[in-house]
């Protein structure tokens, strides 16, 4: 697995086409993942990601890219508690999004 950090302290990882912003919060880690769907159009999308997970435009251009593409994109990692008002401010504005809670080994 490769993964490549950028200037904005995001991790990409190549292997799974996801980013990953770094979360030193103590507790369970959780993944907010963003599905596909044919309602919505990019630019809403990226203005969401934007305004509700504080990405960069570019961050979430590249992750409406990956959702239109894999069908699915993890567009936030961190803690239940930060992560379920982002969900639940993607969901009223339309998008498909349900938390993932990530298993240590």
């Amino acid at each position: 697995m490769q993964d490549l950090t950028m200037n904005t302290g995001t991790k990409f990882d190549e292997d799974d086409d996801v980013m990953v912003l770094e979360d030193t919060t103590t507790g369970e880690r959780s993944q907010l993942i963003v599905y596909n769907d044919d309602y919505n159009t990019f630019d809403w999308v990226i203005k969401c990601f934007m305004e509700v997970c504080n990405h960069t435009h570019e961050q979430s251009e590249q992750l409406s890219i990956l959702v239109h593409f894999k069908g699915k994109a993890t567009v936030k990692t961190g803690s239940l508690e930060t992560l379920k008002p982002m969900k639940d401010a993607l969901v009223d504005r339309g998008l498909s999004a349900v938390i993932e809670t990530l298993v240590e080994d």
